[in-house]
């Protein structure tokens, strides 16, 4: 399960095993002053939507990146049975390639 560390400066992600494959990435760093809003979910797969690049067991689990051809483009990694974090970022600010994170906790 992936962590959310948040300080003033940032919010950093860390993923684990099967989440680093699937989002090609072992962590993520986002500055504090790009997340638009943060709140918690108690079903975070039901939030990813689109096309994506990733791994989706249907009700099971998502892991990858959503919304490849439209929408907002989010990166998730996301359980049945677990609460989650929803983070709207600001693509201007975070200089990044996603719009939100969907992260189960």
């Amino acid at each position: 399960m992936a962590t959310i560390t948040r300080t003033d400066d940032v919010v950093d992600i860390r993923f684990t095993g099967w989440e680093r494959f699937w989002t090609g990435r072992d962590h993520l760093t986002v500055p504090a002053a790009g997340v638009r809003r943060m709140s918690e979910v108690a079903e975070p797969l039901r939030l990813a939507r689109g096309a994506r690049r990733g791994i989706a067991v249907s009700g099971f689990l998502k892991i990858g990146v959503w919304g490849l051809f439209g929408g907002p483009r989010q990166l998730v990694a996301a359980r049945r049975g677990e609460p989650g974090v929803h983070l709207i970022l600001d693509r201007t600010v975070t200089g990044g390639e996603f719009d939100e994170i969907v992260i189960s906790t």
